[in-house]
């Protein structure tokens, strides 16, 4: 098995080739971050089997348009057709935003309505509605929309690490841990990486159970931040203290995330 994955050096990237390498699988990467001016066209497919594209720009709060809409959309429908030219099967990272704000709290499955709120969530849903009114006809797509994701090599990511993340670093570094005000209303589905790592293996492994289409990767539970908040304190022994909530945020915030993962749980049985 050869499997090229983009993205390699995000915090999905190094969880997954770490994954590959222990499975014995032989691996090519690609990061836009080293050659900023390369296309799909140039890279080098010979004998792949499979794409694991998690390559893009990764920022909820990212403003350039044009930036997003190159490296998220553009370059990944590129990407897409040279897979699809030469009958590779595509794995494509997307992302649990693409629902918008759930203010229903309702329970998210992949054939809901989406509303994405943010560039970076337009650009996901965009190339998952190219991409399926494209089949491919010898090999298959699945598109994985991970919900909010936690675990080792996160810490590059600064502000958009995950809360567990965040409030560790804060613990450890400042003895105390700050939470935006109303976090106990704010629910998310936090899901190990090891989780999204396993819905990539599995999927790939188990090609051929699968249809194809969108899949969820959460856990199926919805905690709120002060939860979490609470449990590293414990943890470390500090204090949580609240803090305003910022104003750039609110108008992409998602205030509840719980996925229906009974469609990926029955093929790959993420949780055993």
């Amino acid at each position: 098995m050869k499997v090229l994955v983009t993205g390699h050096k995000g915090f999905i990237g190094q969880n997954l080739c770490k994954a590959i390498r222990e499975e014995g699988w032989e691996l090519t990467t690609f990061d836009i971050i080293d050659n900023p001016t390369m296309r799909p066209k140039d890279l080098d497919f010979t004998d792949v089997d499979c794409v694991m594209h998690l390559g893009a720009i990764s920022s909820t709060t990212e403003t350039d348009v044009r930036k997003i809409m190159d490296q998220n959309l553009s370059w990944s429908i590129e990407l897409y057709e040279e897979c699809r030219n030469q009958d590779i099967h595509m794995q494509f990272s997307s992302s649990a935003s693409v629902y918008g704000n759930n203010k229903s709290e309702r329970i998210l499955s992949e054939n809901d309505i989406c509303y994405p709120s943010s560039y970076y969530a337009l650009s996901k849903y965009m190339f998952e509605q190219y991409a399926l009114k494209r089949p491919q006809s010898r090999s298959v797509l699945q598109i994985f929309r991970y919900f909010n994701v936690y675990g080792p090599h996160e810490e590059h990511k600064g502000s958009q690490a995950s809360p567990y993340t965040q409030f560790a670093k804060q613990a450890k570094e400042k003895g105390v841990i700050k939470v935006f005000k109303g976090s106990e209303k704010f629910r998310r589905d936090f899901v190990h990486v090891d989780t999204v790592i396993t819905a990539h293996m599995q999927g790939l492994k188990k090609i051929d159970e699968f249809s194809g289409g969108i899949y969820n990767v959460g856990s199926g539970i919805s905690r709120s931040f002060l939860d979490v908040a609470k449990d590293i304190a414990l943890l470390y022994n500090v204090k949580i203290e609240e803090i305003p909530f910022p104003d750039n945020l609110k108008e992409h915030y998602q205030f509840y995330t719980q996925a229906n993962i009974k469609k990926l749980d029955s093929i790959v049985s993420v949780y055993g």
